[in-house]
């Protein structure tokens, strides 16, 4: 019985988070809840915004200076990146609800391009704000 510890100790451990190699398939799905609790937050953004509109040209205009400092530009983009990336990964999902891309080279091609187009969407996105032809700096 004195030789347990010793054996128990000697066995091999289970891979941590550091070692474990994430699949693509995996990575977009904890990617998606993610993103579907940060719309949560996004949403209360908006809705301040929206009273912040309503309310009057005092808490729009600190609804404005908030939005435009370095924080307020990262919580924006995430929200709009959370947007492309909900909504590239949603067509995504759709194709598969009618049966297509469950090949394994399928779904990790499909889901390194939802990564990439959904940043394309929202640098898009972006872009058009800063240059003025979204209505957002005008």
């Amino acid at each position: 019985m004195a030789d347990i510890p010793h054996k128990v100790a000697s066995r091999p451990l289970s891979p941590f988070l550091t070692i474990f190699h994430w699949p693509i398939t995996m990575a977009t799905s904890i990617v998606h809840r993610m993103t579907g609790v940060a719309l949560v937050g996004g949403t209360i953004v908006v809705a301040w915004w929206l009273i912040a509109t309503a309310t009057g040209p005092d808490a729009f205009d600190f609804f404005n200076r908030m939005v435009a400092t370095p924080i307020g530009q990262i919580i924006l983009f995430g929200f709009v990146w959370s947007l492309a990336y909900h909504l590239v990964n949603g067509i995504r999902h759709l194709s598969w609800d009618f049966g297509y891309g469950f090949e394994v080279p399928t779904a990790n091609r499909t889901g390194i391009l939802v990564f990439v187009l959904s940043l394309i969407l929202a640098g898009g996105a972006f872009a058009l704000a800063w240059l003025g032809q979204g209505g957002y700096y005008q």
